[in-house]
């Protein structure tokens, strides 16, 4: 049994991180602006010279229905991979709800993803916090497989044209005056 899964875990993660390595560079014309590279890096984002596209998925969410990465196509996509027990994560979910708060509305849409955890324990997590952003729920780990999450909490950025332009490993403060200014940038960005 644990060989297939293993497999399975090769076939799903392979493909993944031979397109992060291997993607050929955006056409001309698609590099962000100098001031939104910088003010990500300054906001310690860490910003890739390689923009693979997305690979899509679909979770169930915690309120109800599903979602897909690929609807979100047009839109700035802030992917967050968590877990409740995850001392980080917990640390940064204010200010990614601050965060969320502020660019809701100019088309910054907020997929995070729980991974492996009851509903149950992610509900009563949000309500503690006070968290209204949507959660996606990932019971099995096959999206944070997909995407090569090896520590928690990782945050891709993604671009209107469905590329990641950066990443982020660990907590941030998302709420910070470099981290909104950087997504002020970001998001004036077309």
């Amino acid at each position: 049994m644990k060989r297939i899964r293993f497999g399975v875990f090769l076939a799903v993660l392979l493909p993944v991180c031979t397109g992060l390595l291997a993607a050929p560079p955006p056409a001309a014309g698609q590099e962000l602006p100098q001031d939104i590279s910088r003010a990500f890096s300054a906001a310690g984002v860490q910003m890739l010279k390689q923009k693979p596209p997305l690979s899509d998925f679909t979770l169930p969410l915690l309120s109800g229905g599903t979602q897909s990465l690929d609807s979100l196509r047009g839109k700035v996509v802030f992917l967050n991979f968590w877990a409740t027990w995850c001392p980080p994560c917990r640390a940064e979910m204010p200010a990614m709800e601050k965060l969320y708060q502020k660019f809701k509305n100019d088309g910054l849409a907020f997929f995070t993803v729980n991974i492996q955890e009851d509903k149950k324990d992610v509900e009563a997590f949000m309500k503690e916090f006070g968290l209204s952003f949507p959660v996606a729920l990932d019971f099995k780990g096959e999206a944070a497989a997909m995407y090569g999450v090896r520590g928690i909490p990782t945050t891709y950025i993604i671009d209107r044209d469905g590329r990641i332009i950066a990443a982020a490993v660990g907590g941030r403060e998302w709420d910070s005056a470099e981290m909104l200014r950087a997504f002020t940038l970001l998001m004036r960005n077309d």
